[in-house]
């Protein structure tokens, strides 16, 4: 667990996050699914709005978040560098980080992306020393 991030005020459901998505913005409506799959990975996702978007978190720390931008959306990893990506979904170039771009124009590889998501659930909760 050395330099494992952490926030305080994870909640179950944050109902800043449930505001976060009445935006009906197009490019967070593109995220909500995504969101919805990180928070149901297991009965220990705890939720919390950082830096503007929404984050998924294990207790409190982040696995997880979506947010929206004007030309596309994404789906990030707190420790996506760490993931297997076998379809080369994930971009970034920090230590830590990554996030796989969605755009409207572009349909996205449901299955790799449901993957990462499971396998950064299952990253963080090894990273507590849950499993």
């Amino acid at each position: 667990m050395d330099d494992l991030l952490t926030f305080t005020g994870a909640l179950r459901r944050d109902p800043k996050i449930e505001a976060w998505f009445s935006d009906l913005a197009p490019h967070r409506l593109m995220v909500r699914t995504w969101f919805e799959r990180m928070r149901g990975c297991g009965p220990d996702v705890r939720e919390l709005l950082h830096d503007g978007c929404p984050v998924a978190c294990v207790g409190d720390a982040p696995f997880g978040y979506v947010n929206a931008f004007k030309a596309h959306a994404s789906v990030g990893f707190y420790y996506g560098a760490m993931l297997a990506d076998p379809a080369r979904l994930l971009e970034g170039e920090g230590k830590r980080m990554r996030h796989v771009k969605l755009r409207p124009s572009e349909k996205p590889n449901v299955e790799a992306l449901t993957a990462l998501i499971a396998a950064a659930y299952q990253d963080i909760r090894q990273r507590l020393g849950l499993i």
